[in-house]
């Protein structure tokens, strides 16, 4: 899920070192929401073997320490009549590097928009989306990306299928 636009920059500030470490009882927890984040807190403090007290606590903590990022539902595009997925790494012009963070968010609010990354390598950030069909795809790709000033290059990989790993929880 696209970070929303004030907390960018602010994301992009935090390292591994301004996370606190997580005991097993916080994996436990975090494995078990990965999977389900609609679980009452009951049934999550028997998941995890705790007192309910301790478990709502610990969510609460671990959501104000920035560690559980949000919670959301997790759409196919294809029901909403988005049957094709790409992967879009963008390149900036060498002097748009400072306005990162504004293309990021102008992105972010784009219909056609599911995630924005900020990597590392030649690119400086890949962009996910889902569009209808490939005219809306090369439409999004010209019209949004190609033409932008700041985009120096673009490569569109498409996506045959999906798969929301857990990630080492």
């Amino acid at each position: 899920m696209p970070l929303p636009p004030a907390g960018i920059a602010a994301a992009r500030r935090l390292g591994p070192k301004d996370v606190r470490p997580l005991d097993a009882i916080d994996r436990a927890i975090l494995a078990v929401l990965s999977a389900d984040a609609r679980m009452s807190n009951k049934d999550l403090a028997d998941r995890v073997g705790v007192a309910q007290s301790t478990c709502l606590a610990r969510v609460r903590a671990l959501r104000r320490d920035g560690v559980i990022r949000g919670f959301h539902a997790d759409v196919d595009p294809r029901a909403l009549g988005h049957d094709l997925q790409a992967m879009i790494a963008v390149r900036l012009q060498p002097d748009a590097r400072d306005a990162i963070d504004e293309s990021i968010a102008a992105l972010s609010a784009r219909p056609e928009v599911l995630e924005v990354y900020f990597v590392a390598g030649a690119n400086d950030f890949l962009v996910h989306v889902a569009t209808p069909s490939t005219d809306e795809l090369r439409r999004f790709v010209g019209d949004v990306l190609n033409r932008d000033p700041a985009v120096a290059g673009t490569e569109t990989n498409l996506i045959f299928e999906h798969i929301r790993a857990r990630g080492g929880l």
